[in-house]
């Protein structure tokens, strides 16, 4: 099927055909390991699926491109047949996400060509497990929609029977990097913001950089999904290979909503230091960062804004205690959000409404924009932007895509940030992002 703008509502005027059936057992290589495209991987707590193949596509771009996929989703799902029978685990779900800008910059050079600035698809084959519930959905469109539905469905039953999850591989290795901006450079574009604060122009802003990496053997992104599960299992790990281009990847901790029935859960995720080489040093850095005045500054600045954000739609808002958040290199500030909405809401409207957030924009949202557009030399595409799934009945969870990058069979580009505020220092900052690059550098390594 060609793909569809947001804008065309012939979308819903497609028969789209869903079907499924329970699975012993659910490897997801067999999915990720294919030449078919877009491709989709997303875990989170004890649901993992894999998507390939598009059934049906829809992309946008320009300043309605969260309404206008919205409005295009609802049209494709209305349209979608799907089995009584079939769980509310198995049923479709759209796969997809958003440039962190409206727009992309891409050129002959970019890491991100291929990306649209918003797109969604409706794979052909989904495989879904939650706890030790295992499911293959298969979707098709067009007039013979019912038998190509069938007929994937078996097919794909038998190749997952036969196929076994394989051990993944090890890491292809670095022969050259190249940071961007230099430790110099980074100086000067944080004395540049802390001079924006002090000025009254900027409460905050999250200044990134990149890492280009030239990598010593082709990468196996599916081998680095598999191993960041293990190192990262109470993260989102996600993984899109669009039409054409590279595979963006990664394992984040910030959620950036999650949507079902009328109640919301998001988080703030601000501040952060390194981990302890034993529990006693662990301990006493997490005691440390709980009582860093610029940390729970930066926190609170989040926390603040994401409530003032979700107000607008519920009923009300519980800002829960601020905690640490430990992961395997790093350890953050953490505070849960839950709101009750007042009416029922599309996910992607919890989205626009919250993306982005201060913790990887800054405040005021304009004015940190702009700063971020002018100071970085690089294009962030897709990273550190909504990323996710979305279902007919307007729910669905996105991840903030930080932690993450975007690589093709032999180079990837690592993108990791710091929040600027009035005290940041730039070499303490810098330090900070070397930690985030970790988890991917250390696939890759």
């Amino acid at each position: 099927m060609e793909p569809l703008r947001g804008d065309e509502t012939t979308v819903g005027e497609t028969t789209v055909v869903a079907r499924g059936c329970r699975l012993d057992d659910a490897p997801v290589r067999a999915v990720l390991e294919t030449d078919a495209r877009p491709r989709f991987f997303w875990a989170a707590g004890t649901e993992s699926i894999a998507a390939r193949g598009s059934a049906a596509t829809v992309t946008a771009d320009g300043q309605s491109r969260f309404e206008d996929l919205r409005t295009a989703l609802e049209a494709l799902f209305e349209g979608c047949t799907v089995p009584d029978s079939l769980p509310s685990v198995a049923r479709p779900r759209a796969f997809g996400g958003f440039a962190f800008h409206n727009g992309t910059h891409e050129g002959d050079d970019s890491p991100w060509n291929g990306f649209p600035s918003a797109a969604f698809f409706l794979p052909e084959i989904q495989v879904t497990t939650r706890d030790d519930d295992a499911w293959l959905t298969t979707v098709a469109t067009g007039p013979e929609a019912e038998t190509e539905a069938e007929t994937r469905l078996d097919e794909w039953r038998d190749r997952l029977v036969a196929d076994s999850e394989s051990e993944p591989g090890i890491p292809p290795g670095i022969s050259h990097r190249e940071r961007t901006p230099t430790q110099d450079g980074w100086r000067e574009q944080v004395a540049a913001a802390i001079s924006s604060v002090d000025r009254g122009d900027l409460q905050k802003v999250v200044l990134a950089q990149s890492l280009s990496a030239t990598l010593d053997a082709e990468l196996s992104v599916p081998d680095v999904m598999a191993r960041l599960s293990r190192t990262y299992p109470d993260c989102y790990r996600f993984m899109l290979s669009p039409d054409a281009g590279g595979t963006f990847f990664g394992a984040t901790p910030e959620r950036l909503v999650s949507v079902r029935g009328r109640t919301v859960r998001t988080e703030a995720l601000a501040g952060s230091t390194g981990r302890g080489d034993t529990p006693a040093e662990d301990e006493w850095l997490a005691a440390e960062l709980l009582d860093s005045e610029k940390d729970r500054h930066e926190h609170k600045l989040v926390a603040d804004a994401i409530r003032d954000q979700l107000e607008p739609f519920a009923s009300t808002v519980r800002i829960g205690d601020r905690t640490i958040r430990r992961l395997a290199t790093v350890q953050h500030l953490r505070t849960s959000i839950t709101a009750e909405l007042d009416d029922d809401e599309h996910v992607l409207s919890l989205v626009e409404a919250l993306h982005p957030t201060p913790a990887v924009g800054g405040l005021p949202p304009d004015a940190a924009l702009r700063t971020i557009r002018e100071t970085e030399a690089f294009d962030r595409g897709w990273y550190a932007a909504p990323i996710g799934w979305v279902d007919a009945a307007g729910n669905g969870t996105f991840a903030v895509g930080i932690r993450s990058a975007v690589a093709t069979e032999r180079e990837a580009t690592l993108f990791a940030g710091a929040g600027i505020v009035a005290d940041s220092d730039p070499d303490r900052e810098w330090d900070e992002v070397q930690l985030k690059y970790r988890p991917i550098l250390d696939e890759l390594e």
